[in-house]
């Protein structure tokens, strides 16, 4: 089965993958208690969470960190920058690191660029992911672009068991708070910091406004700027991938900057990029 968008320009048919319907099916249906287990707390630990886990997990982690390497931390502090990455639900470390890096190399390549916009909204933003192809997904084949993580032991072991972290955060919410804290602080959260990050692949490739004249369709996107903590100014980001900062403009919010600075002043942040 494929779609309308992606049939013409596969050089072999996509396969739909049953797993992957399952599992965020049934995230995003558990996600729909949350109307049925509202409090307060429960929605604050969700907020946190999507924080934690998406700003400096995977914004500030994977990405600013991991993949371009746009700063420096003890290694102690990496580990655990990227383990709240693994905790997002996005994938291992050098899974996430290597398909952005594939995105960058090719950008909008309806072959080698594994969310391109050019396939449609609906591709970029989570097909993807439904209809894997072996490039992208297997391990021996995607490994190879983020090799410089894949000789550490501590980055293989977290890219092959990243699903299991969930069980502890689980079990913790569920001391706090029952299960108001599980649906909210696992499921909901996870749904909505998947389609936050998937709109930079999306929208963000489709509407805003640009400051450089690069070869792909990036476009700084306020809105998904606010709900990514920096991220949706992605055509910066294009245009310099390598800052530390997303936002260059004064009026362009960058919270996960704000955490880099942070750690910068505490003199745990290192050759912070700030020049392109």
């Amino acid at each position: 089965m494929t779609t309308h968008s992606t049939a013409a320009v596969d050089k072999q048919p996509l396969t739909l993958s049953w797993t992957s319907v399952v599992f965020f099916g049934t995230f995003h249906a558990l996600a729909l208690l949350a109307p049925w287990c509202f409090s307060w707390s429960a929605l604050g630990i969700t907020i946190f969470l999507h924080w934690l886990f998406g700003s400096i997990g995977i914004c500030l982690g994977y990405h600013r960190l991991l993949t371009h390497r746009s700063l420096h931390v003890p290694k102690w502090l990496e580990y655990a920058i990227a383990t709240l990455g693994a905790l997002a639900l996005q994938g291992g470390p050098i899974f996430w690191v290597a398909g952005h890096r594939l995105h960058h190399l090719h950008t909008e390549d309806i072959d080698k660029d594994p969310y391109s916009s050019r396939r449609g909204f609906w591709w970029s933003h989570m097909l993807w992911i439904f209809y894997p192809r072996p490039e992208f997904f297997e391990y021996e084949m995607y490994k190879k672009f983020a090799s410089d993580l894949d000789r550490d032991p501590f980055y293989r072991w977290l890219n092959r068991y990243f699903l299991l972290l969930q069980i502890p955060v689980a079990v913790l919410l569920y001391a706090l708070g029952g299960w108001s804290f599980v649906v909210y602080g696992v499921f909901l959260r996870a749904v909505l910091l998947w389609h936050s990050t998937w709109l930079i692949n999306s929208a963000s490739h489709l509407r805003g406004y640009r400051h450089f004249q690069v070869n792909d369709n990036s476009r700084n996107l306020w809105w998904a700027a606010l709900l990514t903590y920096g991220e949706g100014w992605h055509n910066n980001h294009h245009a310099h991938p390598n800052l530390a900062k997303a936002g260059l403009s004064w009026w362009e919010v960058d919270m996960t900057w704000w955490a880099i600075k942070v750690l910068q002043t505490l003199g745990l942040a290192k050759k912070v990029n700030v020049n392109s």
